[in-house]
């Protein structure tokens, strides 16, 4: 498998399992981070510990997320690369709402080599829509701080 890709798919498969300290490994020193599109904040720059402890602060209140990608197109630019794809993530939490949210886009991912590994330095999110329970991401915080 194409080492870039791998990259990629051990991000959201770290991101699913919780594997934090993995999953800080596959980001580089200072990343850009943008969900403009779906959230409207503009793109920020954080290291992997701001990232992961903001994921943290949503993640592990739903009960399972699974984020699935495909559609993947690499651009190795020698030491540095591009890739897209396309992006579902279903997130689970039981609630008399509706037990699942699900988030469509793609996303644009841009990666340095470091050490003969892939770091991502970009990860930007093209949000298409969201079906399902869209208040479960409420109820996921407050269970976190439960």
């Amino acid at each position: 498998m194409n080492a870039i890709l791998e990259t990629i798919h051990q991000l959201f498969i770290s991101t699913d399992a919780r594997e934090w300290e993995k999953l800080e490994k596959i980001f580089a020193d200072k990343v850009v981070l943008d969900y403009s599109s779906m959230n409207g904040n503009p793109a920020v720059t954080l290291s992997p510990s701001q990232i992961i402890e903001g994921w943290k602060t949503i993640l592990p209140g739903f009960t399972h997320t699974h984020h699935q990608i495909g559609n993947g197109m690499t651009k190795d630019l020698g030491d540095k690369a591009e890739v897209f794809c396309y992006g579902t993530a279903t997130h689970y939490l039981e609630s008399e709402e509706g037990n699942v949210w699900t988030v469509v886009g793609s996303y644009n991912f841009e990666l340095e080599k470091e050490n003969d590994n892939w770091r991502v330095t970009k990860m930007k999110f093209n949000f298409k829509y969201q079906d399902g329970n869209t208040s479960l991401p409420e109820l996921a915080m407050k269970n976190v701080n439960a």
